[in-house]
């Protein structure tokens, strides 16, 4: 592990370590439906910053969609927008971003609008006879940030610093309680008493569930008051969803305590997993700037689907039915976790 893990280290952060955005997700709701509209659409596209992924009927689907994190922004174009470049008629183009995350806002608000004003220097004959808004000939933008409309890093901070601070304290406490046992040598006490390996894994874990749920409750408490971000969704459904991530984190710290055979083992084996967990999961950095395989990665760390719990429900108010994906993966991370728990634990008892 000595000589690895820098080698591994260096490779997975290098890739994973990426400020610059590329390839967001947009939403097209085009109303106007000519050659103009569908070629503003392919500048954005050619850009190589947007990727036009869906095409929308009306803005309720736009909403549903950076809901659930499908589009990071979306661009509406409306009817009349062809004589408008043409220099007859008067609209604007709406570029609609997801504020969650300022780093990719950000790169969408700019590109957004440099894109649209080179698109306007293209048609500037045909536009030299329009006055927009301004004053001046152009394509008319008009930029909404959703959800974080001043760009706030605290607001994308402090809910993955809640997830990340009960993966770090639950992942630890557990990944000592039976490895413990082992180095006192009183886990042969253990072995001749009839329960079973789940029920031994379950009892190990009842005393760190009730900790871990008021570690959580602290974090959310001193998170969102302190630094003064409100929890616009159901704070109860957060509570609930807050105790089965401990859980699921409880579980990882459980199943290294099975594996380990020393306490200094345990240690080694927990930072080998939190350190590339803090990149991976999306915690600092955007995950769409990351290589396939680094994101691929992500999916394996039940960190990735909490914090999208986490910035949807104190964000963006989101309910059950927009989490429900990741609510059901962490439920599965969370039985799958125990279960190899078990089997690893019955296999050294053999």
């Amino acid at each position: 592990m000595a000589v690895m893990m820098p080698l591994i280290f260096i490779f997975l952060f290098g890739y994973a370590v990426n400020t610059d955005v590329e390839n967001i997700d947009m939403a097209v709701l085009d109303m106007d439906k000519s050659m103009e509209s569908r070629e503003l659409v392919k500048k954005f596209e050619a850009s190589n910053y947007f990727v036009p992924s869906v095409y929308v009927k009306n803005t309720g689907e736009i909403e549903r969609l950076i809901d659930t994190g499908k589009v990071k922004c979306a661009i509406i174009i409306p009817s009349g927008f062809s004589k408008t470049v043409n220099g007859f008629g008067d609209s604007s183009v709406q570029l609609i971003i997801d504020g969650v995350d300022p780093t990719i806002a950000r790169t969408a608000l700019q590109s957004g609008f440099l894109l649209s004003k080179n698109y306007s220097l293209e048609r500037l004959p045909q536009l030299q006879s329009s006055q927009l808004n301004t004053g001046e000939p152009g394509l008319d933008v008009r930029t909404k940030v959703w959800y974080n409309p001043n760009l706030e890093s605290t607001k994308f901070t402090i809910p993955g610093l809640i997830g990340l601070i009960m993966q770090n304290i639950t992942v630890i406490l557990t990944a000592f309680s039976l490895v413990r046992e082992k180095e006192r040598g009183t886990i042969e006490l253990l072995m001749v008493t009839p329960i079973k390996p789940a029920e031994l894994i379950v009892g190990k874990m009842v005393p760190y569930i009730l900790i871990g749920t008021l570690d959580f409750l602290i974090a959310l408490f001193f998170g969102t008051y302190w630094f003064d971000v409100p929890i616009a969704g159901n704070t109860m459904l957060l509570i609930i969803l807050g105790v089965i991530f401990v859980i699921c984190s409880l579980s990882i710290g459980i199943l290294i305590s099975t594996i380990a055979q020393t306490q200094a083992q345990a240690m080694q084996m927990a930072f080998l997993f939190l350190l590339p967990s803090i990149l991976l999961s999306g915690f600092i950095f955007p995950r769409e700037s990351m290589p396939f395989p680094i994101m691929v990665a992500g999916y394996f760390i039940p960190l990735t689907y909490f914090l999208k719990i986490l910035r949807g429900i104190i964000l963006k108010g989101s309910d059950f039915t927009i989490l429900a994906n990741e609510v059901y993966i962490l439920l599965a991370f969370g039985i799958a976790l125990l279960a190899v728990a078990s089997i690893s634990f019955k296999k050294r008892l053999d």
